[in-house]
């Protein structure tokens, strides 16, 4: 699943901030990070824990102090992570999502997004699919200049504007 989760944390990210500023790449790479570290393991385990995010977004705040600029670039990794925790529906497990405050297990079954049935994945990957062409198309990436800031930086142009500012389209 990594349609699914990258198209929809940029078009969650990008509706919530509508900052143009954010990294979107590292947004998308954080939405993917709980199923690349724990899918070798077999399911939920620790980065499907709220304590990850938590961990990692304290990690990006201690290791960026008096370093303003990479601290606003890395903290779309964490912000990724807890899209993903959303997207995922983890927060529905208890074992995993509040691991370890309710024991050392992380309950039983295996990725939560590999759970639905192929009909749901599908349809997610589709949803996913779809988000990013709408971000493909609105942030207007199928320019060669605007392409080339994006995937050098993460970010899009400054004519989206961002909070309190009105965007053009």
């Amino acid at each position: 699943m990594l349609l699914w989760f990258a198209g929809a944390s940029w078009v969650i990210v990008w509706q919530v901030f509508q900052d143009p500023a954010i990294d979107y790449r590292l947004i998308m790479a954080g939405a993917v990070l709980p199923d690349v570290v724990d899918g070798p393991f077999g399911g939920a385990r620790v980065a499907h824990s709220l304590l990850f995010s938590v961990v990692l977004l304290a990690a990006v705040m201690v290791a960026t102090r008096r370093r303003r600029r990479q601290r606003r670039r890395l903290l779309a990794l964490p912000i990724g992570t807890f899209v993903h925790l959303i997207l995922d529906g983890v927060w529905a497990r208890t074992k995993s999502f509040w691991w370890p405050l309710f024991g050392r297990s992380f309950g039983r079954g295996g990725l939560p997004s590999l759970g639905h049935p192929v009909s749901i994945i599908v349809l997610e990957e589709l949803a996913g699919a779809t988000a990013l062409w709408w971000c493909w198309r609105r942030f207007g990436l199928r320019d060669r200049a605007r392409r080339a800031v994006f995937v050098h930086t993460g970010r899009l142009g400054q004519e989206f504007g961002g909070p309190g500012r009105i965007a053009r389209r």
